[in-house]
Order: C-alpha cells, then sequence, then structure tokens
C-alpha cells in the first residue's frame, strides 16, 4: 500500500528528492508556498495516513507509518532522498531514519518535532492528554474543536487572524480519522530517539520559527544542529516559507556532518 502524495520533478539535475510530511491535520497541500524557493528540486508532498487523500488509510503506529513511507518511496522510484518533517511529520522523519528502510536516505531536517519523552510520568501525562483531545475530535463540534486546538501553547505565537485561516483550513478534516492517527503516533507511544539519533550518521538539523522557543530549547538541550527561521512561529513554513526554504537548501547543500558517537557498551 502507498500513500497519496503529489510530485514535481522540474529539472532535477541528478539532485535528491525533497520529500516533505506534514503535521497533524495538515496535508501535503501545507507545502505549497516553499515551491516557487525550490526550483530546480524534486519534491515530493507526502499525505499521512488519515488526512488528505489519504484518509481512508490507517496505520498502527509509527512502524507502519515508516513502511507506509518505504513503499510510498519504492513506488515512486525514488532512491536519494531528504525527509523534511513538521510536527508530527518532523517525528515520524526522526523515527524513520532511526528504524526505518535509509538505503536512500541521505539526511533529515525536522521542524518543531520532539525527539521523545524519557520520563514515564510525561508519558502518562501525555497519554492521557492525547486521548482527550482524540475523544474531543470525535465528539465534540469539529469547528470548535479546532479552534480550541489552536489555543494550545505551542500556538502562542499566532494572531487571531492567523487562528481563523487554520480552523478554515482543517474543517475539511475526517475528525475520525485524525483522532485515530493522533492516538496511534502520540508522542506518548513514540521511543526517545536521542540515543540512536546521536549515533545516526546522517545530516541532521533542527529548523524552528525564531519565536518558538519551546523547540529552540529543546533541540539545544538535546544538543542537535539549529537553524532558526526569522520572523515565524511554531509553524515556520507557513509563518516565512521563503526564509525556511533557504535554511532547508542551505543546510542540505552543506550539511553539518557531526561526529558519530560510538555505542561502547
Amino acid at each position: 500500500m502507498t500513500l497519496a502524495c503529489t510530485r514535481l520533478s522540474g529539472d532535477a539535475e541528478g539532485r535528491p528528492w525533497l520529500v516533505f510530511l506534514h503535521g497533524l491535520l495538515g496535508s501535503a497541500e501545507d507545502w505549497q508556498p516553499l515551491l516557487p524557493s525550490l526550483t530546480g528540486w524534486p519534491c515530493l508532498r507526502v499525505d499521512l495516513p488519515g488526512h488528505g487523500r489519504s484518509t481512508a488509510i490507517t496505520a498502527a503506529g509509527f512502524a507502519d507509518v515508516s513502511q507506509l513511507l518505504t513503499e510510498t518511496l519504492n513506488g515512486q522510484g525514488i532512491t536519494s532522498y531528504w525527509l523534511i518533517g513538521y510536527s508530527l511529520g518532523g517525528r515520524i522523519s526522526l523515527y524513520h531514519a532511526c528504524h526505518g528502510d535509509t538505503s536512500g536516505l541521505q539526511g533529515v531536517l525536522v521542524e518543531g518535532a520532539h525527539p521523545g519523552l524519557t520520563c514515564p510520568a510525561e508519558r502518562a501525562q501525555r497519554r492521557h492528554h492525547d486521548q482527550q483531545w482524540a475523544a474531543r475530535f470525535t465528539q465534540a463540534s469539529w469547528p470548535q474543536t479546532l479552534a480550541s486546538w489552536y489555543q494550545q501553547p505551542v500556538f502562542s505565537s499566532l494572531t487571531d487572524e492567523q487562528r481563523a485561516e487554520l480552523v478554515l483550513l482543517r474543517e475539511g478534516n475526517n475528525p475520525r480519522a485524525v483522532a485515530a492517527m493522533l492516538a496511534s503516533t502520540s508522542l506518548s507511544v513514540q521511543p526517545d530517539l536521542r540515543p540512536e539519533l546521536r549515533l545516526l550518521s546522517r545530516p541532521l538539523a533542527w529548523l524552528c520559527g525564531s519565536a518558538d522557543t519551546k523547540f529552540i530549547h529543546l533541540a539545544q538541550q538535546s544538543g542537535f544542529e539549529l537553524r532558526t527561521v526569522a520572523n515565524a512561529g511554531h509553524n515556520a513554513h507557513r509563518d516565512n516559507p521563503a526564509e525556511f526554504a533557504r535554511q532547508a537548501l542551505a543546510f542540505i547543500n552543506s550539511p553539518v556532518l557531526k561526529e558519530v558517537e560510538h555505542d561502547l557498551s
């Protein structure tokens, strides 16, 4: 089975593909504003399970999504690629880099993505948090639930107008499909990937909006390569697409090759 995706090959000049994975409630179309700044790069924008044109596809967990991603890339004939993921898409990218088929993976760029919780109490708290939201998605008024979703602290940099735009944009989602994806890929069930990411031989960086203090701190605390996108919050590729694309290509063209830590245990 393969995921729905939007392909733009253009004049690739032998360059690796840029494979984009959106966040919860998003779709492949979320990356459209970046395309004018990516001329000459082959791009594949993927609809994750329960979203966009992949609404009818379900996934049992991260391993399932990673396998679907592999099958989708194989189906598209993509053998050399970078993963660029936002929020949920970023967490899936990190998992795939650690546990998936990485034979063609050149590197990973994630935006507003968590590498994993380390504390059992935090996992329990997050499980309760996501279960509550999944229930609200399926039981409460969908527009009101979306309005509440974008009131969460991580979206504090949004203006009222931006929140209203996002609610209108996301109303077309199937709430049950989104709830199922939230449950199966909750941060509470994601492994802490830090140890494996530190052993990763491929280039890896976090892109964070300059106002996304939570994830800037998280990347710094974890010791990962960090690039900030000016005049942007948690959803940097939406807030400042041209600068996001510039920062992404700067890293892809001159990736930081970190010294790999060796596990001596």
